[in-house]
């Protein structure tokens, strides 16, 4: 029997909610194909602060180091919105994704067919719309140096540097090559090289990583009109590779394509088997307790990890096709409610597929 060790963060709010019935699902999968998947959970975010008075605790990151894959809830609630910025819950991502060398993001906006009513955009805009967003994790803006806020000339001067490295650019390519060439070979490259010089370098280094990927057909758009392509025509897109700050606002802006946060993934890799999986949508502090979040985005990000952590793709298809299963059978939580379906609590749709997935 295969065995894996996952590190189980199931963070503040609905977070253990959610990661909950992702574990129900990966147990089900482990009960089909005899494998043992072992968790250990571990404090992250505010319920971490209150038992260490750090998000980030390093017996946390211990467990996290020592696992195979990490699978992570959500982090964050009102109440800890007077603390510090430095031990905010927020600042336990941007940490965990340093210690880990968590570099590459990968956001799938998947429009499903039941669901395309649910999008804000009409239905034939977004009707097969299936999107693989890859974004820089450690660079960029956000990480460049230096940064801070002095006075300068009598006022207040706040400043940040976007810096990538050639090597930086080069392994997120390589990366978003692969995800392209097990995909439909189609890459878009998204920077702002008529205006920023080190987007001019990255476009420079995206090319060179191409000719080792002569099957995928690349092409390059500024972030401004990706923007704007996302709206007037999402599916000419198939995979999208940028950087980190582009990607958080394009990745932000994809996800809405499907209609509820709570039906979209993520994984953040890095250069070594261990990764992370994590739902997009936050910890909805305000539903805790309630069974009426939607688990789906967490179960599918246990299907990512099978996918890119234990390279088990019939497994992964077998988690996703229960979820649509569960969606084509009108079975739907709140968020995605619709006229004539079954609304479910949390618990309950987690069942469902757990259900599909020993029964197909």
């Amino acid at each position: 029997m295969k065995t894996y060790n996952i590190a189980l963060l199931a963070g503040d709010g609905t977070g253990k909610e959610v990661t909950d019935e992702a574990v129900k699902v990966l147990k089900a999968i482990g009960e089909k194909h005899s494998i043992d998947f072992n968790f250990e959970p571990a404090l992250i975010g505010g319920c971490a602060y209150d038992e260490y008075k750090t998000p980030l605790p390093d017996v946390t990151l211990d467990i996290a180091k020592k696992s195979d894959a990490v699978l992570l809830g959500a982090v964050g609630d009102w109440k800890y919105d007077t603390l510090p910025p430095e031990v905010r819950p927020e600042r336990a991502l941007l940490g965990i994704r340093k210690e880990l060398n968590l570099f590459a993001n990968l956001r799938p906006a998947t429009v499903y067919p039941e669901l395309t009513s649910l999008s804000p955009l009409k239905e034939d805009f977004v009707s097969g719309t299936d999107i693989m967003i890859i974004r820089e994790l450690t660079g960029d803006v956000y990480f460049g140096t230096p940064k801070g806020i002095e006075t300068k000339n009598g006022e207040k001067f706040g400043y940040n540097n976007m810096c990538y490295f050639e090597s930086e650019i080069r392994r997120i390519a390589h990366v978003a090559f692969k995800v392209a060439m097990q995909r439909n070979k189609k890459l878009c490259s998204v920077d702002k090289a008529n205006v920023l010089d080190v987007s001019r370098l990255w476009r420079e280094i995206v090319i060179e990583t191409s000719k080792e990927y002569p099957e995928v057909e690349l092409s390059h758009m500024y972030v401004d009109n990706a923007a704007m392509q996302l709206i007037r025509n999402p599916k000419q897109f198939d995979v999208v590779l940028t950087g980190n700050i582009f990607g958080d606002i394009l990745s932000d802006e994809a996800s809405m394509l499907s209609g509820s946060l709570g039906l979209l993934p993520s994984a953040s890799l890095s250069d070594t088997k261990l990764a992370m999986y994590e739902p997009i949508h936050g910890s909805a502090p305000d539903l805790k307790g309630q069974n009426i979040v939607n688990p789906i985005a967490t179960i599918l990000s246990a299907a990512m990890m099978l996918k890119y952590s234990f390279n088990m793709d019939t497994e992964h298809d077998e988690i996703v096709n229960a979820v649509r299963k569960a969606l084509k059978d009108g079975f739907r939580t709140k968020d995605i409610a619709q006229d004539g379906m079954t609304i479910l609590g949390t618990k309950e749709i987690g069942d469902i597929i757990k259900a599909n997935i020993l029964k197909y």
